[in-house]
């Protein structure tokens, strides 16, 4: 479980609080620089003939507008860099995780959890902002009975509040489960020796490829939860 602690670089005490500057915090500010530096790149020449960088730049903004679109209509559309943002983010931060000897900063609930507190803040915030006190609204469904307010209302309250958690339970335990996983049989390998060892070989390498399908679709499905969210946020329960 080594590959999951967090190591000090820089010991920094800000007001009381650790904001020592560790390990994951290298990772995300190298995933930043990774982020901007192939955007940057991939669409600095800005060509009609797409290069296979900008190719892949142009196909995941796209995948991300429609998701946008598709979830949130036309109005939603004006927060398609807040989601691409988070979508390409916990993205590399996921591939990241997959070189050896790196450190997966999305296999911590406390990264995970700033992620998802920040969608929940934004979105309720998005909500008050365009609908004031009306936004109170999205907790009682239209046409509910007077009778069943009491039970269905507290329920969708704490389905609203229960959002940043399992948001980001979601996320970590899926990268902290792989990774594990993985660990595991590597270990197999290791103590199996040669023959004994070909099976979790094998195993290592489907996990492996699984694992980058885990980390695009844990990525996939944090931004298209937070589209969901922000569709309630603009359009109430319009979409029910």
């Amino acid at each position: 479980m080594e590959q999951f602690e967090i190591n000090r670089f820089l010991k920094l005490d800000l007001f009381g609080l650790d904001a020592s500057f560790t390990n994951s915090s290298l990772f995300m500010v190298l995933a930043v620089v990774l982020i901007v530096g192939f955007l940057s790149f991939a669409m600095g020449g800005r060509a009609l003939i797409p290069t296979r960088l900008q190719s892949v730049a142009e196909l995941a903004y796209e995948f991300i507008a429609n998701m946008v679109y598709e979830n949130t209509g036309k109005d939603g559309m004006k927060y398609f860099p807040f989601v691409f943002t988070l979508f390409i983010f916990v993205l590399v931060l996921n591939l990241l995780g997959m070189m050896p000897y790196s450190f997966t900063v999305t296999s911590h609930i406390v990264v995970t959890f700033a992620l998802a507190a920040l969608v929940f803040v934004v979105v309720t915030g998005i909500g008050f902002a365009r609908h004031g006190l009306g936004f109170l609204k999205l907790f009682k469904p239209e046409g509910l009975p007077l009778a069943l307010v009491p039970i269905i209302v507290p329920i969708e309250v704490i389905s609203f509040l229960i959002r940043p958690i399992s948001l980001s339970v979601r996320l970590f335990a899926n990268m902290m489960a792989g990774h594990t996983l993985l660990k595991v049989f590597a270990g197999f390998i290791v103590s199996l020796g040669m023959f004994g060892g070909i099976v979790p070989l094998i195993a290592t390498v489907a996990f492996t490829g699984l694992e980058f399908l885990v980390a695009f679709l844990q990525a996939m499905i944090f931004s298209v939860l937070t589209c969901i969210y922000l569709n309630d946020a603009i359009n109430m329960h319009d979409h029910h």
